[in-house]
Protein backbone atom coordinates (compact mmCIF):
# COMPACT_ATOMS: atom_id res chain seq x y z
CA UNK A 1 0.00 0.00 0.00
CA UNK A 2 1.24 3.49 -0.83
CA UNK A 3 1.56 5.88 2.11
CA UNK A 4 -1.20 8.44 2.62
CA UNK A 5 -0.31 11.89 1.25
CA UNK A 6 0.78 14.55 3.71
CA UNK A 7 -2.24 16.62 4.69
CA UNK A 8 -2.27 20.05 3.03
CA UNK A 9 -5.20 22.37 3.66
CA UNK A 10 -5.55 25.80 2.07
CA UNK A 11 -7.70 28.68 3.24
CA UNK A 12 -8.56 31.08 0.42
CA UNK A 13 -9.97 34.44 1.44
CA UNK A 14 -11.07 37.10 -1.03
CA UNK A 15 -9.48 40.47 -0.22
CA UNK A 16 -11.98 43.18 0.80
CA UNK A 17 -14.45 41.20 -1.32
CA UNK A 18 -17.52 43.45 -1.57
CA UNK A 19 -15.40 46.57 -1.93
CA UNK A 20 -13.24 44.91 -4.59
CA UNK A 21 -16.33 43.97 -6.63
CA UNK A 22 -17.46 47.61 -6.45
CA UNK A 23 -14.03 48.81 -7.64
CA UNK A 24 -14.46 46.74 -10.78
CA UNK A 25 -17.60 48.79 -11.43
CA UNK A 26 -15.97 52.09 -10.40
CA UNK A 27 -12.25 51.73 -11.21
CA UNK A 28 -11.71 55.46 -10.73
CA UNK A 29 -12.13 54.89 -6.98
CA UNK A 30 -9.04 52.69 -6.67
CA UNK A 31 -6.68 53.95 -3.99
CA UNK A 32 -9.42 55.93 -2.24
CA UNK A 33 -11.19 55.19 1.07
CA UNK A 34 -14.49 53.55 0.10
CA UNK A 35 -17.16 52.21 2.48
CA UNK A 36 -19.91 49.75 1.48
CA UNK A 37 -23.15 49.78 3.42
CA UNK A 38 -26.81 50.71 3.44
CA UNK A 39 -29.35 50.78 0.64
CA UNK A 40 -28.88 54.25 -0.80
CA UNK A 41 -28.92 55.21 -4.48
CA UNK A 42 -26.15 54.31 -6.90
CA UNK A 43 -23.81 57.10 -8.05
CA UNK A 44 -24.88 59.09 -11.09
CA UNK A 45 -22.71 61.08 -13.48
CA UNK A 46 -19.61 60.52 -11.38
CA UNK A 47 -21.15 62.07 -8.25
CA UNK A 48 -20.53 59.91 -5.17
CA UNK A 49 -22.10 60.08 -1.73
CA UNK A 50 -19.74 60.75 1.17
CA UNK A 51 -19.83 58.99 4.50
CA UNK A 52 -20.20 62.33 6.32
CA UNK A 53 -23.60 62.85 4.65
CA UNK A 54 -25.06 59.58 5.96
CA UNK A 55 -27.86 59.82 8.53
CA UNK A 56 -29.29 56.64 10.04
CA UNK A 57 -28.38 53.52 11.98
CA UNK A 58 -26.92 51.35 9.24
CA UNK A 59 -23.71 49.41 9.69
CA UNK A 60 -20.67 49.18 7.46
CA UNK A 61 -20.62 45.94 5.47
CA UNK A 62 -16.99 46.29 4.38
CA UNK A 63 -14.42 48.88 3.40
CA UNK A 64 -11.37 49.22 1.22
CA UNK A 65 -7.94 48.93 2.84
CA UNK A 66 -7.53 52.70 2.49
CA UNK A 67 -10.67 53.22 4.60
CA UNK A 68 -9.54 50.60 7.11
CA UNK A 69 -6.33 52.54 7.58
CA UNK A 70 -8.51 55.37 8.91
CA UNK A 71 -10.03 53.09 11.55
CA UNK A 72 -13.18 52.10 9.65
CA UNK A 73 -14.10 48.41 9.63
CA UNK A 74 -16.99 46.04 8.95
CA UNK A 75 -19.88 45.87 11.47
CA UNK A 76 -19.08 49.43 12.66
CA UNK A 77 -22.00 51.84 12.71
CA UNK A 78 -21.84 54.16 9.72
CA UNK A 79 -22.37 57.23 11.89
CA UNK A 80 -19.26 56.29 13.90
CA UNK A 81 -17.40 55.59 10.66
CA UNK A 82 -18.37 59.07 9.43
CA UNK A 83 -16.59 60.61 12.41
CA UNK A 84 -13.42 58.67 11.58
CA UNK A 85 -13.46 59.04 7.80
CA UNK A 86 -15.95 61.76 6.82
CA UNK A 87 -14.61 62.07 3.28
CA UNK A 88 -14.80 58.33 2.53
CA UNK A 89 -16.98 57.48 -0.45
CA UNK A 90 -20.17 55.58 0.44
CA UNK A 91 -21.61 52.95 -1.90
CA UNK A 92 -24.74 50.81 -1.30
CA UNK A 93 -24.51 47.04 -1.04
CA UNK A 94 -25.31 44.85 -4.06
CA UNK A 95 -25.60 41.25 -2.87
CA UNK A 96 -26.75 40.03 -6.29
CA UNK A 97 -23.38 41.03 -7.75
CA UNK A 98 -21.43 39.68 -4.76
CA UNK A 99 -23.12 36.27 -4.98
CA UNK A 100 -22.35 36.14 -8.70
CA UNK A 101 -18.65 36.79 -8.14
CA UNK A 102 -18.67 34.30 -5.27
CA UNK A 103 -19.94 31.57 -7.58
CA UNK A 104 -17.29 32.49 -10.16
CA UNK A 105 -14.28 32.26 -7.86
CA UNK A 106 -15.46 29.00 -6.28
CA UNK A 107 -16.00 27.41 -9.68
CA UNK A 108 -12.51 28.48 -10.75
CA UNK A 109 -10.97 26.90 -7.64
CA UNK A 110 -13.02 23.71 -8.02
CA UNK A 111 -11.59 23.20 -11.52
CA UNK A 112 -8.16 22.83 -9.89
CA UNK A 113 -8.98 21.30 -6.50
CA UNK A 114 -12.53 19.96 -6.16
CA UNK A 115 -12.37 19.12 -2.42
CA UNK A 116 -13.79 22.38 -1.05
CA UNK A 117 -15.48 23.41 2.19
CA UNK A 118 -17.63 26.47 1.59
CA UNK A 119 -17.34 28.89 4.53
CA UNK A 120 -19.36 31.78 3.18
CA UNK A 121 -19.59 34.21 0.33
CA UNK A 122 -15.88 35.13 0.33
CA UNK A 123 -13.87 32.26 1.83
CA UNK A 124 -13.30 28.52 1.37
CA UNK A 125 -11.07 25.72 2.64
CA UNK A 126 -9.44 23.48 0.01
CA UNK A 127 -7.86 20.04 0.45
CA UNK A 128 -4.67 19.96 -1.63
CA UNK A 129 -3.30 16.72 -0.17
CA UNK A 130 -3.73 14.56 -3.26
CA UNK A 131 -2.39 17.08 -5.79
CA UNK A 132 1.16 16.60 -7.11
CA UNK A 133 2.39 20.21 -7.24
CA UNK A 134 4.20 21.86 -4.35
CA UNK A 135 2.23 24.25 -2.14
CA UNK A 136 3.68 27.47 -3.53
CA UNK A 137 2.87 26.43 -7.10
CA UNK A 138 -0.68 25.44 -6.15
CA UNK A 139 -1.24 28.73 -4.33
CA UNK A 140 -0.17 30.70 -7.41
CA UNK A 141 -2.40 28.55 -9.65
CA UNK A 142 -5.39 29.14 -7.38
CA UNK A 143 -4.80 32.89 -7.25
CA UNK A 144 -4.30 33.11 -11.02
CA UNK A 145 -7.52 31.15 -11.63
CA UNK A 146 -9.48 33.43 -9.33
CA UNK A 147 -8.02 36.54 -10.98
CA UNK A 148 -8.86 35.24 -14.47
CA UNK A 149 -12.43 34.31 -13.49
CA UNK A 150 -13.27 37.46 -11.54
CA UNK A 151 -10.62 40.13 -11.97
CA UNK A 152 -10.19 40.04 -8.18
CA UNK A 153 -7.31 39.15 -5.88
CA UNK A 154 -7.32 36.80 -2.91
CA UNK A 155 -4.97 35.65 -0.17
CA UNK A 156 -4.08 32.00 0.41
CA UNK A 157 -2.71 30.28 3.50
CA UNK A 158 -1.55 26.65 3.34
CA UNK A 159 -0.70 24.43 6.31
CA UNK A 160 -1.45 20.92 7.60
CA UNK A 161 -4.84 21.96 9.01
CA UNK A 162 -7.74 24.40 8.90
CA UNK A 163 -6.78 26.25 12.07
CA UNK A 164 -3.32 27.33 10.90
CA UNK A 165 -4.40 27.99 7.31
CA UNK A 166 -7.14 30.35 8.48
CA UNK A 167 -4.60 32.34 10.49
CA UNK A 168 -2.03 32.18 7.67
CA UNK A 169 -4.31 33.61 4.98
CA UNK A 170 -4.60 36.82 7.00
CA UNK A 171 -0.88 37.33 7.62
CA UNK A 172 0.18 38.74 4.25
CA UNK A 173 -2.97 40.46 3.01
CA UNK A 174 -3.78 41.70 0.50
CA UNK A 175 -2.84 39.43 -2.42
CA UNK A 176 -0.71 37.22 -0.20
CA UNK A 177 0.59 33.65 -0.12
CA UNK A 178 1.57 32.26 3.30
CA UNK A 179 2.91 28.74 3.77
CA UNK A 180 3.15 27.27 7.27
CA UNK A 181 5.68 24.45 7.51
CA UNK A 182 8.15 23.10 10.08
CA UNK A 183 9.29 25.84 12.45
CA UNK A 184 6.72 28.37 11.23
CA UNK A 185 4.36 27.70 14.15
CA UNK A 186 6.89 29.14 16.57
CA UNK A 187 8.18 31.82 14.18
CA UNK A 188 4.97 33.20 12.67
CA UNK A 189 2.02 31.99 14.76
CA UNK A 190 3.18 32.11 18.38
CA UNK A 191 3.97 35.87 18.42
CA UNK A 192 0.36 36.68 17.41
CA UNK A 193 -2.31 37.74 19.93
CA UNK A 194 -4.62 34.96 21.11
CA UNK A 195 -7.56 36.72 19.43
CA UNK A 196 -6.14 35.65 16.05
CA UNK A 197 -7.26 32.07 16.76
CA UNK A 198 -10.66 31.40 15.21
CA UNK A 199 -12.84 30.44 18.17
CA UNK A 200 -11.20 32.62 20.82
CA UNK A 201 -13.68 35.47 20.98
CA UNK A 202 -13.62 38.79 22.83
CA UNK A 203 -14.83 37.32 26.14
CA UNK A 204 -12.23 34.53 26.20
CA UNK A 205 -9.55 36.99 25.06
CA UNK A 206 -10.30 39.30 27.99
CA UNK A 207 -10.27 36.35 30.39
CA UNK A 208 -6.90 35.17 29.09
CA UNK A 209 -5.48 38.69 29.29
CA UNK A 210 -6.55 38.88 32.92
CA UNK A 211 -4.49 35.72 33.45
CA UNK A 212 -1.47 37.40 31.83
CA UNK A 213 -1.83 35.46 28.57
CA UNK A 214 -1.61 37.84 25.60
CA UNK A 215 0.05 35.82 22.83
CA UNK A 216 -0.41 32.35 21.38
CA UNK A 217 3.10 31.50 22.64
CA UNK A 218 2.06 32.37 26.18
CA UNK A 219 -1.06 30.24 25.76
CA UNK A 220 1.07 27.31 24.57
CA UNK A 221 3.15 27.60 27.73
CA UNK A 222 0.24 28.06 30.14
CA UNK A 223 -0.25 25.61 32.99
CA UNK A 224 -3.02 23.12 32.09
CA UNK A 225 -4.50 23.22 35.59
CA UNK A 226 -4.68 27.03 35.43
CA UNK A 227 -6.59 26.90 32.14
CA UNK A 228 -8.88 24.15 33.44
CA UNK A 229 -9.75 26.16 36.55
CA UNK A 230 -10.61 29.16 34.39
CA UNK A 231 -12.37 27.52 31.43
CA UNK A 232 -13.19 23.91 32.31
CA UNK A 233 -11.56 20.72 31.11
CA UNK A 234 -12.85 20.61 27.52
CA UNK A 235 -12.08 24.24 26.72
CA UNK A 236 -8.66 24.00 28.38
CA UNK A 237 -7.73 21.01 26.22
CA UNK A 238 -8.87 22.83 23.10
CA UNK A 239 -6.92 25.98 23.98
CA UNK A 240 -3.71 24.02 24.46
CA UNK A 241 -4.27 22.08 21.24
CA UNK A 242 -4.80 25.16 19.10
CA UNK A 243 -1.86 26.96 20.71
CA UNK A 244 0.33 24.05 19.58
CA UNK A 245 -1.19 24.08 16.08
CA UNK A 246 -3.20 20.85 16.57
CA UNK A 247 -6.44 20.64 14.59
CA UNK A 248 -7.78 17.35 13.23
CA UNK A 249 -11.08 18.68 11.85
CA UNK A 250 -11.88 17.30 8.38
CA UNK A 251 -13.17 19.38 5.52
CA UNK A 252 -16.95 19.39 5.35
CA UNK A 253 -17.51 19.26 1.61
CA UNK A 254 -21.27 18.67 1.71
CA UNK A 255 -23.71 20.19 4.14
CA UNK A 256 -27.40 20.96 4.32
CA UNK A 257 -28.53 24.34 5.70
CA UNK A 258 -30.51 24.06 8.94
CA UNK A 259 -32.40 27.27 8.34
CA UNK A 260 -32.59 30.20 5.95
CA UNK A 261 -33.60 33.69 7.01
CA UNK A 262 -34.04 37.22 5.77
CA UNK A 263 -34.09 40.25 8.02
CA UNK A 264 -33.69 44.00 7.84
CA UNK A 265 -32.82 46.74 10.32
CA UNK A 266 -34.85 49.88 9.69
CA UNK A 267 -33.25 53.28 9.12
CA UNK A 268 -35.60 54.59 11.85
CA UNK A 269 -37.81 52.87 14.42
CA UNK A 270 -41.19 52.12 12.85
CA UNK A 271 -44.53 52.51 14.63
CA UNK A 272 -46.87 49.55 14.23
CA UNK A 273 -49.88 51.82 13.54
CA UNK A 274 -48.55 55.00 11.92
CA UNK A 275 -46.05 53.07 9.78
CA UNK A 276 -48.33 50.12 9.10
CA UNK A 277 -48.23 50.50 5.30
CA UNK A 278 -44.43 50.66 5.20
CA UNK A 279 -44.13 47.69 7.55
CA UNK A 280 -46.52 45.67 5.38
CA UNK A 281 -44.43 46.32 2.27
CA UNK A 282 -41.21 45.37 4.08
CA UNK A 283 -42.79 42.24 5.56
CA UNK A 284 -44.03 41.10 2.16
CA UNK A 285 -40.64 41.78 0.55
CA UNK A 286 -38.84 39.72 3.20
CA UNK A 287 -41.19 36.79 2.53
CA UNK A 288 -40.56 37.07 -1.21
CA UNK A 289 -36.79 37.22 -0.70
CA UNK A 290 -36.91 34.19 1.59
CA UNK A 291 -38.98 32.29 -1.00
CA UNK A 292 -36.37 33.11 -3.65
CA UNK A 293 -33.56 31.89 -1.36
CA UNK A 294 -35.43 28.61 -0.80
CA UNK A 295 -36.05 28.22 -4.53
CA UNK A 296 -32.39 28.81 -5.34
CA UNK A 297 -31.30 26.19 -2.80
CA UNK A 298 -34.05 23.80 -3.93
CA UNK A 299 -35.49 23.38 -0.44
CA UNK A 300 -38.67 24.27 1.44
CA UNK A 301 -39.38 24.80 5.13
CA UNK A 302 -41.78 23.02 7.47
CA UNK A 303 -41.33 25.66 10.18
CA UNK A 304 -41.76 29.37 9.50
CA UNK A 305 -40.74 31.95 12.07
CA UNK A 306 -40.37 35.66 12.67
CA UNK A 307 -37.86 37.77 14.58
CA UNK A 308 -38.53 41.24 15.96
CA UNK A 309 -36.18 43.63 17.71
CA UNK A 310 -37.95 46.46 19.50
CA UNK A 311 -36.57 49.96 20.07
CA UNK A 312 -35.43 48.90 23.56
CA UNK A 313 -33.33 46.15 21.86
CA UNK A 314 -35.55 43.38 23.25
CA UNK A 315 -35.74 40.48 20.77
CA UNK A 316 -38.84 38.31 20.31
CA UNK A 317 -39.14 35.24 18.08
CA UNK A 318 -42.15 33.10 17.20
CA UNK A 319 -42.36 29.91 15.10
CA UNK A 320 -45.12 27.89 13.49
CA UNK A 321 -44.69 24.28 12.29
CA UNK A 322 -46.93 23.41 9.35
CA UNK A 323 -48.51 20.14 8.17
CA UNK A 324 -46.37 20.32 5.02
CA UNK A 325 -43.20 22.16 4.09
CA UNK A 326 -43.72 25.31 2.01
CA UNK A 327 -41.55 27.42 -0.24
CA UNK A 328 -43.74 29.99 -1.98
CA UNK A 329 -44.01 33.57 -0.81
CA UNK A 330 -47.78 33.48 -0.18
CA UNK A 331 -47.57 30.46 2.14
CA UNK A 332 -44.57 31.94 3.97
CA UNK A 333 -46.42 35.24 4.34
CA UNK A 334 -49.50 33.54 5.79
CA UNK A 335 -47.53 31.46 8.29
CA UNK A 336 -45.31 34.38 9.33
CA UNK A 337 -48.44 36.51 9.73
CA UNK A 338 -49.82 33.95 12.17
CA UNK A 339 -46.60 34.24 14.14
CA UNK A 340 -46.89 38.03 14.24
CA UNK A 341 -50.35 37.75 15.78
CA UNK A 342 -48.77 36.03 18.78
CA UNK A 343 -46.55 39.04 19.57
CA UNK A 344 -47.66 42.04 21.62
CA UNK A 345 -46.57 44.94 19.41
CA UNK A 346 -46.45 47.60 22.12
CA UNK A 347 -43.22 49.35 21.08
CA UNK A 348 -41.64 50.69 17.92
CA UNK A 349 -39.82 48.15 15.76
CA UNK A 350 -36.10 48.30 15.01
CA UNK A 351 -35.69 45.03 13.07
CA UNK A 352 -37.95 42.51 11.36
CA UNK A 353 -36.97 39.08 10.07
CA UNK A 354 -38.54 35.96 8.57
CA UNK A 355 -37.05 32.46 8.83
CA UNK A 356 -37.65 28.98 7.40
CA UNK A 357 -36.30 25.89 9.19
CA UNK A 358 -36.84 22.10 9.20
CA UNK A 359 -35.74 22.25 5.58
CA UNK A 360 -36.25 19.47 3.06
CA UNK A 361 -35.41 19.05 -0.60
CA UNK A 362 -38.09 19.91 -3.14
CA UNK A 363 -37.23 16.59 -4.82
CA UNK A 364 -38.28 14.64 -1.74
CA UNK A 365 -40.89 12.09 -2.93
CA UNK A 366 -44.17 12.55 -1.11
CA UNK A 367 -44.82 15.05 1.61
CA UNK A 368 -44.25 13.75 5.08
CA UNK A 369 -46.45 14.98 7.88
CA UNK A 370 -44.74 17.18 10.42
CA UNK A 371 -45.72 17.63 14.04
CA UNK A 372 -48.00 20.65 14.26
CA UNK A 373 -47.75 23.29 16.94
CA UNK A 374 -50.98 23.40 18.93
CA UNK A 375 -52.50 26.70 20.07
CA UNK A 376 -51.92 27.60 23.69
CA UNK A 377 -55.04 27.96 25.80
Amino acid sequence: MSPSPVRRIAHLDMDAFFASVELLRYPELRGLPVVIGGRGPRPENGVYARLRDYVGRGVITTATYEARALGVHSAMGMMKGARLAPDAILLPVDFVAYRDYSRRFKAAVAAIAPQIEDRGIDEIYIDLSALPEDSATLARRLKDAVKTATGLVCSVGISPNKLLSKIASDLDKPDGITLIGPGDLQRRIWPLPVSKVNGIGPKATRHLQQMGIETIAQLAGAAPDQLQAAFGLGMARWLLDVAHGIDERPLVTESEPRSISRETTFERDLHVVRDRAELSVIFRRLCEQLAEDLRRKQVRGATIGIKIRFDDFRIVTRDLTLHEAVGDADAIHRAAGQCLKRVTLDRRLRLLGVRASKLESVDKPGAEAHPVQLPLC
